[in-house]
């Protein structure tokens, strides 16, 4: 079955059969533009989100063997603070097993959580970023929302940051039950860095996959609600060149809302 594609603001949408057509088709996209991009200048810098929405685009692209990894430069968007580089938790680590460890980019920029000056390393990270400018961003949203670790209360579009600490919300702890990464809430920490809301949109391009039934509600509101920090995710579609890749799962009450108007 065919996606169903349409655009909300600026914001490109396509809804597919299931995650594994979602992550399809979102790893062609951005492989196609990674490539295009290395053929322009010679490399591509590329921002990944480290979680289990990202497991099949993640899948598919290691499979495309026309990418050039050796002229990507690679960055990741959050990381808790506290949590050992090993962790089966760490966002760093999550790419290298799901991605990293198959491909070797020409470099993989990592967030220190474990930096005895966090602040420095948010100022660092935020000056890597900057230097290299960021071409592609692959991003995911939270249950509540969320781009990155940017949860309501510490949204900003006009943050004069780009990565900064952040408190986090019990909605976004709660998720990483959800997904499998910590057994209990208690276990999850509360602080940890992220690139805010301006870095992510500073992207050329931005690729969001969002699949499963626990994103519903982020999903219609993301697309039907106001562009306002309460849904982060609602700024994508201020987006000059950003896709949404949903699943039918994902897309359920937003699609349910289009056929009762």
């Amino acid at each position: 079955m065919s996606a169903l594609k349409f655009t909300v603001d600026r914001l490109n949408v396509e809804v597919h059969e299931n995650r594994r057509e979602l992550g399809k088709a979102a790893a062609a996209a951005v492989g196609a533009r990674m490539k295009e991009e290395i053929a322009r200048k010679g490399k591509v810098n590329v921002v990944f989100a480290s979680a289990p929405s990202q497991n099949e685009f993640l899948e598919e692209l290691k499979k495309d063997a026309d990418i050039d990894w050796s002229k990507v430069v690679a960055f990741h968007m959050d990381e808790y603070i506290g949590i050992p580089g090993d962790a089966e938790q760490s966002f760093a680590k999550f790419l290298d097993d799901h991605l990293f460890n198959e491909v070797r980019p020409a470099e993989f920029h990592r967030i220190d959580g474990n930096s005895p000056d966090i602040e420095a390393e948010c100022q660092r990270y935020a000056e890597l970023l900057q230097k290299h400018g960021i071409d592609i961003v692959c991003l995911g949203i939270g249950e509540n929302g969320h781009l990155a670790f940017n949860d309501p209360p510490v949204a900003d579009f006009e943050d004069p940051k780009w990565v900064k600490v952040v408190e986090l919300e019990e909605r976004c702890r709660q998720q990483q039950v959800n997904d499998g990464a910590f057994p209990t809430l208690d276990e999850v920490p509360r602080i940890a860095l992220t690139m805010t809301i301006p870095a992510l949109m500073s992207a050329k391009w931005a690729a969001c996959m969002v699949p499963g039934p626990r994103k519903q509600q982020a999903v219609r509101d993301t697309l039907a609600g106001p562009i306002s920090k309460e849904c982060p995710a609602s700024a994508l579609r201020r987006h000059p060149a950003a896709t949404l890749f949903l699943d039918r799962d994902a897309a359920e009450l937003w699609l349910a809302s289009k056929k009762d108007s």
